[in-house]
């Protein structure tokens, strides 16, 4: 009897004692160990609270910051991202703090950002996701290794510029529509008043209705609203605390439920969509938009590979679904913060709004808008340059070590998150000189590589390997929608207007943005 209650007794004390010593090893001793490798190498940082790091500060500094709303000025550092900002003010550029049981390494040096995001060494990945923000999509920019290598060769030839010149017809279209609503809108004075962000919103995704879908337009519209409700419902959970809870997801919430049943109806919708693509790709047609040009390279790619040893079967129809939903998530809410912050930056600088309708009406004229003409748009493409440096969509980009690896004269161990604050490099005093916080398009009247004191401190689309497939499409699109605004109205900001920066996946105005529109006679 009792050597049958030690053998019951002894394998669950085993467990628990293990469970125990695993348990310790994770919360206690990694972090503590974790700390003390970067620590001896000189970098300073808050100490580890058990399991909940930073959190708790994270948070407390978010919300006093967001609680009042800033000066009309672009100093918005300390609003955006107050945590990281006060971190390396008082740590210094290369410093560290917690999230939770992880440490973050945060880099504000250009050139130790350039070394992660070309990640020559193969050594750094993206941290871990939430599998709420998978809901979203798991598309290229969520991808690692030869995954993501594949997806991106398939990709890539969607987003030939010669491809996108193609699809200024659809651009222009659609803003069109939108400039005659405003017109719509204007009393016998001319003016109206706007909320341009969420007008933004709907543009942007219209836009990428029409270029994305074609023929098939109205279905990619629909599904899109259904894609917008989806992440309004992720960012609720993501800004609680219901998100460190493990299986949250699982609980048959509303919302829960919602969340579940959207994802479901969009990838059964955009199923019928693409399988009416590729069967016209099949037979040679409908290769004038994005999902045309994706589904035809991938035939490509599959004919290419087949005739080699790899015998690769391309992308499936769940993958290009996934990359569908990127479309969306990448190309709506990137182009429409730009185009936001573009008009209300220009409000705030007339003589700049002037000399941009003047270069607009010098090179359109009577003329229709092409892509020809829009490259030939110089004080135009400054100002949104200038935009990008002081208002950048992605406020900072995040990686992980996998491996121990060398960065610069560090050794970081394998386990360490990393945190690249794009916005804090772009307002760099050490790089832009001290008129950083103006704005001043006529930094980059000789390129990029001229702006700042270090040749590569502009990092808006991210940089590397992993740059943004569709920046060139959202450059396009944001030259259209600036110009045909030009062409029809001055604008200024309206008294109502708060300026108040803030970030929920992309930088965004949290009261809004309200503009007084004046038609141009």
């Amino acid at each position: 009897m009792v050597s049958l209650i030690l053998t019951l007794i002894i394998p669950t004390l085993f467990l628990v004692v293990y469970s125990l010593i695993k348990l310790s090893y994770s919360i206690w001793w990694k972090p503590k160990w974790l700390e003390k490798q970067l620590k001896l190498q000189g970098i300073k940082g808050t100490p580890y609270n058990l399991l909940i790091g930073d959190m708790k500060e994270w948070m407390k500094q978010v919300q006093d910051a967001w609680s009042t709303p800033i000066n009309l000025n672009h100093q918005i550092a300390a609003r955006v991202d107050p945590f990281t900002n006060s971190i390396v003010q008082k740590y210094g550029k290369v410093s560290m703090c917690w999230g939770g049981a992880t440490p973050r390494l945060i880099i504000k040096d250009a050139e130790m950002m350039k070394q992660v995001l070309s990640n020559k060494q193969g050594h750094f990945r993206k941290p871990y996701l939430s599998p709420l923000l998978l809901v979203l999509t798991k598309g290229l920019t969520t991808l690692e290794g030869q995954k993501w290598a594949q997806h991106r060769k398939i990709i890539n030839p969607a987003f030939h510029i010669e491809k996108l010149k193609n699809m200024v017809p659809a651009m222009v279209a659609t803003c069109g529509e939108f400039v005659e609503r405003w017109k719509n809108l204007a009393t016998a004075e001319g003016c109206c008043e706007v909320d341009i962000w969420p007008e933004f919103q709907n543009l942007t995704a219209d836009v990428i209705s029409r270029t994305a879908f074609a023929s098939n337009y109205k279905e990619g519209t629909q599904i899109f609203k259904l894609q917008k409700e989806l992440v309004e419902l992720v960012i609720q959970v993501m800004q609680t605390l219901w998100i460190n809870i493990p299986g949250f997801r699982y609980i048959p919430t509303k919302k829960n439920q919602r969340r579940k049943e959207l994802s479901r109806i969009i990838t059964s919708n955009l199923r019928d969509v693409i399988k009416k693509k590729e069967s016209a790709v099949k037979a040679g047609e409908g290769t004038n938009d994005l999902l045309g040009l994706l589904l035809q390279s991938n035939q490509d790619y599959i004919q290419e590979e087949n005739s080699t040893l790899t015998k690769n079967s391309g992308l499936t129809i769940e993958e290009v679904i996934q990359e569908s939903k990127q479309f969306y998530l990448a190309g709506q809410e990137t182009t429409a913060s730009l185009l936001t912050w573009a008009v209300i930056v220009l409000a705030m600088h007339q003589d700049w709004q002037d000399k941009a309708r003047q270069e607009v009406i010098r090179v359109f004229g009577s003329n229709n808008i092409d892509y020809e003409a829009i490259s030939c748009l110089n004080t135009v493409n400054m100002i949104l340059m200038e935009v990008l440096r002081l208002y950048p969509p992605v406020i900072a980009q995040y990686q992980h070590t996998y491996k121990d690896t060398k960065l610069g004269e560090l050794s970081i161990p394998a386990g360490v998150d990393i945190t690249l604050p794009t916005l804090l490099i772009h307002h760099d005093p050490d790089i832009w000189g001290e008129d950083v916080y103006e704005f001043k398009p006529e930094r980059f009247s000789k390129g990029i590589s001229n702006a700042s004191k270090d040749h590569f401190a502009f990092f808006p689309f991210g940089y590397g390997p992993r740059t943004c497939v569709g920046q060139n499409f959202a450059f396009i699109e944001a030259k259209v929608t600036l110009s045909m605004l030009l062409l029809n109205f001055t604008f200024r900001l309206s008294p109502s207007y708060r300026h108040a920066p803030h970030t929920v996946m992309m930088l965004q105005p949290q009261h809004g943005a309200d503009i007084i529109l004046q038609t141009l006679k």
